[in-house]
């Protein structure tokens, strides 16, 4: 986004047509993040209640509102300044990152503690496969709304589709405890699935160093070094593919 100015006097403002771009931009960018985080948060929940755990259900956390989800830090804060910080240098959003508060899960609960944990992983995944499946959807009704919104309704349901097939992808990366990691966990033989649970602690670190943080600094020294993007452009293109031609759209070759 090209931010454009007009003197009035000794000052300058933004002009009217660039302070709605920034508008929407910021839109395009906060509501499929939000939605998108909360909500997967928010099936782990609703898959622990029906296999037996009632804890997010007496905490309140059994809720698709997704004020219910909120993290001050992850999903307010450094969303945030992701958004801004781009939109402010680059004028446009190239990534962003950020997490909800974690829904409590009693698996002691579950009749199978480890694969039940394994279906509550999955869960949100899932529910941001679906999510996708129904951007997709809208694909369809958009003819009916002809018009200046028209442009804005394409971008918002392809980000839509972009951002919950990514949060979907991310978290199916096989490392404890991201919700891959609790997958395998359930799907490995015993012996194996506790040496893999032993990561809990800190995959969250390897995650951080791996993929973020250390491609980083070796992108700043000079080596192209990027596993995440990597891995997004060997999986999207065919996970959003798939989720348009199981929408009923011909996606040709």
């Amino acid at each position: 986004m090209r931010t454009r100015w007009r003197r009035s006097g000794t000052r300058c403002s933004r002009s009217p047509d660039t302070a709605v771009t920034f508008f929407f931009d910021v839109v395009l960018a906060v509501l499929p993040a939000v939605l998108a985080i909360t909500l997967h948060e928010a099936a782990h929940g609703y898959a622990a209640w029906a296999l037996g755990d009632d804890t997010a259900r007496r905490m309140g956390r059994l809720s698709l509102n997704p004020i219910r989800h909120i993290d001050p830090v992850g999903t307010v804060a450094l969303p945030g300044f992701l958004l801004l910080s781009q939109l402010l240098t680059i004028g446009r959003v190239e990534f962003m990152f950020g997490w909800a508060k974690p829904v409590p899960v009693a698996a002691w609960k579950f009749s199978d503690p480890r694969r039940g944990m394994m279906w509550v992983a999955a869960a949100g995944p899932a529910m941001n496969v679906f999510l996708a499946w129904l951007g997709a959807l809208a694909f369809h009704l958009f003819p009916a709304f002809p018009g200046p919104g028209f442009d804005w309704l394409i971008l918002l349901a392809m980000r839509w589709i972009e951002f919950n097939l990514i949060l979907a992808l991310f978290n199916l990366i096989p490392i404890p405890p991201l919700d891959g990691g609790r997958i395998l966990v359930g799907l490995l033989p015993l012996r194996l699935a506790e040496k893999v649970a032993r990561l809990e602690r800190a995959g969250i670190a390897v995650v951080l160093l791996g993929f973020f943080l250390l491609p980083m600094l070796l992108r700043h020294a000079g080596f192209n070094a990027d596993p995440l993007g990597w891995l997004l452009r060997a999986t999207l293109q065919p996970a959003a593919r798939a989720v348009l031609w199981l929408a009923g759209h011909d996606i040709g070759a």
